[in-house]
């Protein structure tokens, strides 16, 4: 009899709010959006142009036994390094949201592309400059958040008016990130990207 009574005590005191009031609630919530936008322009861009490795120049050193900590930055000690690089190549035909690219200097084993959307793939943009850190957020989600708004802010700056179906036989100059998971696959996205006939 006890049992019940605190089982509809409880029942009777439970209050469920909606995700609108809850985060109305708590006005000082994360915002990974703004997040992006704060930093993309400020501090990201600028440090990727200012540190930006010629590729076919890192994938050589990395080839010969260079550390890969010379020329990028980890998200944590067991993750795979990130960097900024540039180069300009030959683009190929545009397939599955991502564009081949032939780049003199870059062996044959290697694959090059540039990541085109809709969807961006990865979080190199958070990783690369080493000033992102998981210990800035409350939580794994925020963290993983911030990555997806910062390609987000690639989309809107550099993507949005990119004629991808025209690029492929086009000369492209590309400065932008990539994550070394596969050293046989560069994937990189873009934050400055020109086109040539």
């Amino acid at each position: 009899m006890v049992l019940i009574v605190v089982v509809v005590a409880v029942f009777f005191n439970v209050k469920v709010v909606s995700i609108a009031d809850a985060t109305a609630a708590s006005p000082d919530a994360f915002d990974p959006a703004s997040f992006a936008v704060e930093n993309y322009e400020t501090e990201i861009v600028p440090q990727i142009e200012k540190e930006a490795v010629p590729l076919a120049t890192l994938l050589t050193d990395l080839a010969g036994g260079a550390d890969e900590a010379d020329f990028g930055n980890s998200s944590g000690t067991a993750s795979s390094y990130s960097f900024p690089v540039t180069f300009s190549g030959v683009a190929g035909t545009p397939a599955g949201g991502v564009v081949p690219i032939a780049v003199d200097g870059v062996p044959a084993d290697v694959t090059v592309q540039l990541q085109v959307g809709p969807a961006l793939n990865g979080t190199a943009l958070r990783d690369v400059t080493g000033t992102i850190s998981f210990d800035q957020f409350t939580n794994q989600l925020e963290y993983q958040k911030v990555g997806t708004e910062l390609n987000n802010q690639v989309k809107a700056t550099v993507l949005d008016s990119l004629d991808v179906a025209s690029l492929a036989g086009k000369t492209v100059t590309v400065t932008g990130a990539y994550t070394r998971v596969n050293p046989a696959l560069v994937s990189v996205v873009p934050v400055k990207l020109e086109v040539s006939p």
